[in-house]
């Protein structure tokens, strides 16, 4: 049993012993701190706190959990149930609630859950706020409320449908555009939220012609729920198999968004962030910005607009700080994250895909053709373990200085752009490891330079 207690939540396998799984009394005890935490910020207030989960098995009960100590605390609780992890940022300041928790372990697998934290903005809280909760729950630093100061528990069904509505207002969504378009789409949204959110949505956007695969929302996932290639077989077949147009997933809470082209290949996650900057940047020329391990691909199309280009450290609260340091117009991750401050601050695949979508409808080409007139890049991932001996910080700082004359970000570990490459150097925190990521024109090109970093590695540590 696992239980991974960090600065933005708790997560774990269901089950086991006391914090050696997400046990019901873990729950209770993080769900506690977090509460505490919303009290002491928000002094002599009445405390209101949205929550939400995705469809895995465990969420109803971790999700009582919750509610309850939330309650016990004194706090109103507005539970939307099964939903999605944009739709509940979006919930939090439109309740003018104090903060929020979404039940979820995103892409992990069915024996985990989550409980992620957000702030009176609906979004993830800092590094800092996390550690404050953090110490709370080690304290058990709790004062729960008396029999007539518990707080009510709201059930609200309503935010599908305003989550829709705020996305279909969107100046730059053309539903016309869209609905002209007839497009032909197959979803699989792993037997979780996405079953029900994205078809929804589709169909506000004028699809009609939708192909529904493992939609059903009952946490039995019908293969990895991480949207990587290799689990996308299904979907891909089932394209080629009716002659579809497009094919979309999301992981389990919705805020991760992966294509497949009408001819069973893939989109590529790394770029539904591209294509939606493409037409973003098409509509309201900005900024953009991704994490240090994402693609260069959005650089290049940022540039051809005449654009400025950031990167964050890796983690969506980076991604957000920068984007509103820089005043970004578009930004995520190459996990198929898509950030649109326009709505909210997040990661959302739901605003992806009418982004998306519009941007096909506009082109008027199949989603390969889209495909191909990006940057082709291939990014390569690999690690070096080391004893734990080693002093990494000094590896990392003997590997910026060796390549000084290079454009060299220090962020977040080492990253280094060579002509049209780059490497990126990242510690693990948790083990004597260097995480290292390569992207170049092709898989060979991007395992050779990730190859030659190594070895450059293993020669100075000897």
């Amino acid at each position: 049993m696992t239980l991974i207690k960090s600065i933005s939540g708790i997560r774990g396998t269901i089950g086991g012993t006391v914090n050696n799984g997400l046990t019901p009394v873990d729950a209770v005890k993080f769900a506690a701190a977090y509460g505490t935490w919303i009290i002491n910020r928000n002094p002599k207030q009445s405390i209101k706190v949205v929550i939400g989960r995705d469809a895995r098995i465990s969420g109803p009960m971790i999700s009582s959990l919750v509610s309850a100590t939330l309650s016990g605390l004194g706090i109103e609780v507005i539970d939307l149930g099964l939903s999605t992890t944009p739709t509940v940022e979006i919930a939090v300041p439109l309740e003018k609630a104090h903060g929020g928790i979404i039940i979820t372990a995103s892409h992990n697998p069915k024996e985990w859950n989550a409980l992620k934290l957000l702030n009176e903005k609906g979004e993830f809280i800092s590094g800092k706020d996390g550690e404050e909760v953090l110490s709370i729950a080690d304290q058990e630093d709790f004062n729960f409320a008396s029999v007539d100061d518990l707080g009510a528990i709201i059930p609200n069904d309503t935010y599908l449908q305003k989550h829709i509505d705020a996305i279909l207002s969107l100046p730059i969504v053309d539903v016309n555009a869209i609905k002209s378009s007839d497009f032909k789409v197959v979803v699989d949204a792993v037997n979780s939220s996405g079953g029900i959110f994205v078809p929804a949505l589709l169909k506000a956007l004028g699809v009609t012609q939708i192909t529904e695969l493992y939609c059903d929302p009952t946490g039995h996932f019908p293969h990895n729920p991480e949207p990587l290639p290799a689990h996308l077989v299904d979907l891909s077949n089932k394209i080629k198999e009716i002659g579809a147009d497009i094919g979309i997933t999301v992981d389990p809470d919705v805020d991760r968004l992966a294509f497949v082209c009408e001819d069973g290949s893939m989109f590529g996650e790394e770029y539904t962030l591209v294509a939606v900057a493409d037409y973003v940047l098409s509509k309201t020329p900005g900024a953009t910005v991704s994490n240090l391990s994402s693609t260069r691909a959005l650089r290049d199309v940022t540039e051809a607009y005449g654009q400025t280009n950031a990167s964050a450290a890796v983690g969506e609260v980076n991604v957000v700080a920068k984007m509103k340091e820089i005043h970004a117009v578009i930004g995520g991750e190459g996990n198929g994250g898509i950030i649109y401050p326009e709505l909210h601050y997040g990661r959302d695949s739901l605003v992806g895909i009418a982004l998306f979508l519009s941007h096909l409808a506009h082109k008027k080409i199949k989603v390969s053709e889209l495909r191909d007139s990006y940057p082709a890049y291939t990014i390569s991932k690999n690690k070096i373990e080391l004893t734990p001996e080693t002093d990494v910080d000094h590896v990392l700082k003997s590997m910026a200085e060796r390549y000084k004359d290079q454009e060299v970000d220090t962020t977040d570990g080492v990253k280094i752009y060579i002509d049209k490459e780059w490497v990126h150097l990242r510690k693990s925190n948790t083990e004597p490891i260097i995480r290292i990521y390569s992207e170049s024109k092709d898989e060979h090109a991007a395992e050779a330079l990730a190859l030659k970093i190594i070895a450059e590695i293993q020669a100075l540590i000897k």
